[in-house]
């Protein structure tokens, strides 16, 4: 009879303990959804009580995972970092997350910890550079160990790279970024008024051939900012939202507008080659348009050996740079009968 009795405690104990974890965890979760409800963009602001509350008191497995965003705001006036333009993107992220799933998805939730305001939690993930984001998993015991680190490498497709990230650790889909508008509605009314307004004159400037669409200068500039356009890289630039130049890791002070490596390519260093290939399409335009119509053979001859000195000289650049950056080498292969 005490065996039973003994036995039928430990059982009605244990069925206490779970459903007191249950209540715990359940009570935690509606918590993060309040929080969640009541930050405009879904990101959870976190602090050192917060941190200790949603993390490391819960016993895991945690029925959530956390996505953390580490943010400085004495460090936003520094451009090389870019925290505000990625704080907006983890925001995007955060938001696009919570729309897709209907507000009901309760294994991932998103959060930031500002600097200033709990550097002991920093200290507690061992964060000690910016940008930052990391991963807590439901079964992460140690903050510092345990969670997952985004790579700095992959910030440069910023909203799209964290939802990349999540999917990949978390196997949750975030689904797509819905970015916000670029013109609210009040200033596209504006905008399509003034063009109303602005219509009728020009039209009649239009049909007497004084716009600027007219002026054969205008049409060749245009050319020539589309061939640069073309072959810099800019379109790349663009779709990639790729950084004009990156701080030099081991120098904080030095700037870095090569990067060695065939797995990104610079803002800068498109810019530049773009530049030398722009070079040598004006000179070739150059001899093409202009040159023969010189009848001074002297001076043609100079500006053709001009031209060809200093086509060289950019390709040769052009050429060297690509062997630096990727290793592959392009090498000129003469007729055998000249060796």
């Amino acid at each position: 009879m005490a065996d039973h009795f003994f036995t039928f405690s430990i059982i009605t104990l244990s069925l206490f303990v779970v459903a007191s974890s249950g209540g715990l965890e359940s009570e935690l979760v509606a918590d993060l959804l309040t929080l969640q409800a009541e930050s405009k963009s879904g990101v959870i602001h976190l602090d050192d009580r917060t941190v200790s509350k949603f993390l490391t008191s819960p016993r895991t497995p945690r029925p959530y995972s956390f996505l953390i965003f580490f943010d400085a705001a004495n460090f936003h006036d520094k451009p090389e970092l870019r925290l505000r333009e990625l704080r907006r993107e983890f925001e995007i992220v955060a938001s696009s997350f919570i729309t897709n799933h209907n507000s009901s998805n309760t294994k991932l939730f998103f959060g930031d910890i500002e600097f200033r305001e709990s550097q002991s939690s920093f200290q507690l993930f061992g964060v000690n550079s910016l940008p930052h984001v990391r991963l807590v998993g439901p079964t992460a015991k140690s903050l510092k160990d345990d969670s997952d680190v985004m790579d700095q490498g992959d910030f440069s497709r910023l909203a799209e790279s964290m939802a990349e990230f999540v999917q990949y650790r978390t196997k949750l889909t975030v689904g797509p970024i819905h970015r916000p508008p670029a013109l609210s509605k009040m200033q596209l009314g504006l905008i399509t008024a003034l063009l109303l307004l602005c219509l009728p004159l020009v039209a009649k400037r239009i049909f007497a051939g004084e716009t600027l669409l007219h002026d054969p200068k205008i049409w060749l500039s245009g050319a020539v900012f589309v061939y640069f356009f073309s072959v810099s890289g800019a379109m790349h630039n663009i779709i990639r939202k790729m950084p004009m130049f990156l701080v030099d890791r081991n120098d904080p002070n030095k700037l870095v507008f090569f990067y060695q490596g065939s797995g990104m390519q610079l803002g800068a260093e498109g810019f530049a080659v773009g530049f030398l290939y722009t070079v040598v399409g004006l000179l070739l335009a150059f001899v093409t348009h202009v040159l023969v119509y010189v009848k001074d053979a002297t001076a043609k001859r100079l500006a053709m050996l001009f031209t060809l000195l200093v086509s060289f000289w950019a390709v040769k650049k052009v050429i060297l740079l690509d062997n630096w950056k990727t290793g592959y080498g392009i090498h000129g292969f003469w007729p055998s009968s000249w060796n």
